[in-house]
C-alpha cells in the first residue's frame, strides 16, 4: 500500500521520493503514535472518575493536562526545529513521552491523582513536540506540488492510531474498572479499597508503560541517521534553552506557588511565556510579524482551532447523543463512536487518493458543506428507525451525525497544508508551531456545547424549538438543549468553508 501511495504522480512526480522512504515510514509510525495516546487519554476522564471517586470537573483536568501541553510546548518545539533540526525534535519528543509514560509507574504506587496530571502534561508535551515537529517534517520530504498530498497520506495513519487507542483503552483499562460505585467504594474497608484502585491503576499503567518501547524503537531509528548535520553552535542551543525556560520555569513555579489556581488558568498563563520569548528574541519576532501579515497563515490557525474543536466536540458528544435519542446504553454508544472513526479513516484515504485530480481546498469546501448539512440533520431530523444493523437501529439523524465524521476527515492536514504553503523555512517551524497550538480549541467548543446542552433556556434552544423539553436526570439534558448543541459545530464548519472558499484558487495552495 505504501509502494503504491508513492509512486510517480499522474505529473511525474513522487509523492515520497525512494530516499526518504525510511524516514517517512518512520514519521508515519509518529503519527499513529499519537493519535493512539490522543484517543486513549480521552479515556482516563471516566477511568479516573471511578478510580478516585471525583466529579466531572476534576477528572475533566485530564484534558486541561494534554491540550495545555500541546499549547504551551509547540513553540518550543519550532525553536528546537530551527536551532537543531527536525531529528532532534523528534528524539526529544519521543524522549519526553517515555519520561512521561514512566512516571506513571510512580503515580500508580503512590495512587495520586496530581503525579498522574503532571505526567499526562508531560506525555502530551511530549507529543506536541512530535506533531509541531513531524508534520513540517513530511512536507519536506519531496517535491512542494505534493505537499499537501504527502502530509493527507502521513495523517491517515492517525486515525489508525486513534483506533487502536480506543481498543486499547476499552480492553485494557476500562474493562478492569471495579464495577463498586462512589458509595460502594465509601463503605468499603481502607485495605479492600486500596487493592482495587491498585489493579485498575495497574491497568491504566500497563498501555502507557508498554508504547515506551515502540517510541524506544522510533528513537533509535532517528538516532541513527544523522547525515547531513553539522553541530549546534553555542548561539542555536542558547535560543533552544531560553525557549525552554521560558515555556517550563513559570508554568512550574505557578504549579508549586499556588497548588489550587485554576488549572485552565494555569495553561493560559503558560502559554504567554513561549509568545514573549518570541516576541523577545528578534530574529523570531520578525518571523511572527511575517506570519501575522499573512492571511493564508493567520485565518489558518484560526480554522484549524475551529476544526479541531469540533471534532473533539462532536466525538465527545456522540455517544451521550445515541443514548438520548435511541435509548441504547453507553455500549452500545460506543459502537456508533467506533464506526464513525472507521468512516473518518476510509474517506481520509480516498480523499488522499482523489487529491490527485482535484483541488484540496476546492476539496474541502465540498466536505465542509456536507458537513453543515449533518449538523442540519442531527438538529432537525427526526428519530424514526429505518433499518437496524448488527442489533443496533439507526435514523436519519444518527446516520447524519456518523457521517458528519467522514466529512471531517481531511480537514486537519489540509488546513495545515495550505496555511504553511508558501512560506520560507524558518517561518514554516514558528508557524507550525501556531497551528498546533490550535489544538486548544478542543478545550474551548467543548465546553460550549455543554453549557448549551446543560441549559433548557438558553437562547439556542430556540432553534429547535419543536422537540422535547423534559429534563433527562440520568443524562442531565433535555433532547431540545441536545439537539441545539449541533449549532456550535455548525459554526465551526463554516469557518472552515470560509477558509477554503477564500484560498481554493491560490497558488500556494499546493506548496509547502
Amino acid at each position: 500500500m505504501m509502494k503504491s501511495e508513492t509512486s510517480t504522480t499522474k505529473a511525474g512526480v513522487a509523492l515520497v521520493p525512494k530516499k526518504h522512504l525510511p524516514v517517512f515510514a518512520m514519521l508515519v509510525s509518529c503519527f499513529a503514535l499519537w493519535g493512539l495516546l490522543n484517543n486513549m487519554t480521552d479515556n482516563l476522564v471516566p477511568a479516573f472518575q471511578r478510580i478516585f471517586t471525583m466529579d466531572q470537573s476534576r477528572a475533566g483536568l485530564v484534558q486541561v493536562a494534554f491540550y495545555g501541553a500541546y499549547a504551551v510546548l509547540a513553540i518550543f518545539a519550532a525553536v528546537l526545529a530551527e536551532e537543531l533540526s527536525y531529528r532532534k525534535g523528534v528524539l526529544i519528543g519521543l524522549a519526553i513521552y517515555i519520561t512521561g509514560a514512566l512516571l506513571y509507574i510512580p503515580a500508580c504506587i503512590a495512587q495520586s491523582f496530581d503525579i498522574y496530571f503532571i505526567a499526562i502534561f508531560i506525555v502530551a508535551g511530549g507529543c506536541s513536540l512530535l506533531e509541531t515537529t513531524c508534520n513540517p517534517y513530511v512536507l519536506s520530504l519531496g517535491d512542494g506540488a505534493t505537499a499537501v498530498r504527502r502530509l493527507n497520506f502521513a495523517q491517515m495513519f492517525n486515525p489508525v492510531g486513534s483506533m487502536c487507542g480506543i481498543v486499547l483503552a476499552q480492553q485494557l483499562i476500562l474493562s478492569h474498572l471495579d464495577p463498586a460505585t462512589a458509595g460502594e467504594r465509601a463503605q468499603m474497608a481502607p485495605e479492600v479499597l486500596k487493592g482495587i484502585i491498585d489493579k485498575e491503576l495497574f491497568w491504566v499503567c500497563a498501555p502507557y508503560v508498554g508504547l515506551c518501547a515502540v517510541a524506544a524503537l522510533i528513537w533509535f531509528f532517528f538516532l541513527a541517521r544523522r547525515e547531513g548535520e553539522v553541530a549546534p553552535s553555542r548561539s542555536a542551543l542558547s535560543h533552544v534553552g531560553a525557549a525552554l525556560a521560558f515555556s517550563v520555569v513559570p508554568m512550574t513555579a505557578l504549579y508549586f506557588i499556588f497548588p489550587d489556581m485554576d488549572k485552565i488558568l494555569w495553561v493560559l498563563c503558560g502559554v504567554t511565556g513561549p509568545l514573549v520569548y518570541t516576541i523577545l528574541a528578534k530574529d523570531y519576532r520578525t518571523v511572527l510579524a511575517t506570519l501575522l501579515v499573512t492571511p493564508r497563515y493567520w485565518f489558518g490557525v484560526v480554522a484549524q482551532f475551529f476544526y479541531v474543536g469540533v471534532q473533539i466536540a462532536a466525538w465527545t458528544w456522540l455517544n451521550v447523543y445515541c443514548q438520548k435519542e435511541l435509548g441504547v446504553t453507553p455500549a452500545q454508544g460506543a459502537l456508533y463512536y467506533t464506526m464513525a472513526i472507521s468512516l473518518f479513516i476510509v474517506c481520509r484515504w480516498v480523499a488522499t487518493w482523489l487529491m490527485k485530480y482535484l483541488n484540496p481546498a476546492k476539496m474541502m469546501a465540498a466536505f465542509a458543506v456536507g458537513a453543515i448539512a449533518c449538523c442540519a440533520g442531527v438538529m432537525y431530523l427526526p428519530t424514526k428507525v429505518v433499518f437496524a444493523a448488527g442489533g443496533l437501529p439507526f435514523s436519519a439523524n444518527i446516520l447524519c451525525l456518523v457521517a458528519m465524521s467522514g466529512f471531517m476527515s481531511l480537514m486537519f492536514p489540509t488546513i495545515y497544508g495550505i496555511a504553511l504553503g508558501g512560506l520560507d523555512r524558518k517561518a514554516l517551524k514558528l508557524g507550525a508551531s501556531g497551528l498546533i497550538m490550535a489544538i486548544l480549541g478542543g478545550a474551548v467548543i467543548t465546553p460550549w456545547m455543554a453549557r448549551i446542552i446543560g441549559d433548557t433556556q438558553s437562547v439556542w434552544c430556540r432553534l429547535v424549538s419543536g422537540f422535547d423539553t423534559a429534563w433527562d436526570v440520568n443524562l442531565k439534558l433535555s433532547q431540545t438543549s441536545l439537539r441545539a448543541s449541533f449549532a456550535v459545530p455548525a459554526i465551526c464548519f463554516a469557518v472552515v468553508l470560509a477558509y477554503a472558499l477564500i484560498f481554493s484558487n491560490n497558488k500556494k495552495t499546493e506548496r509547502s
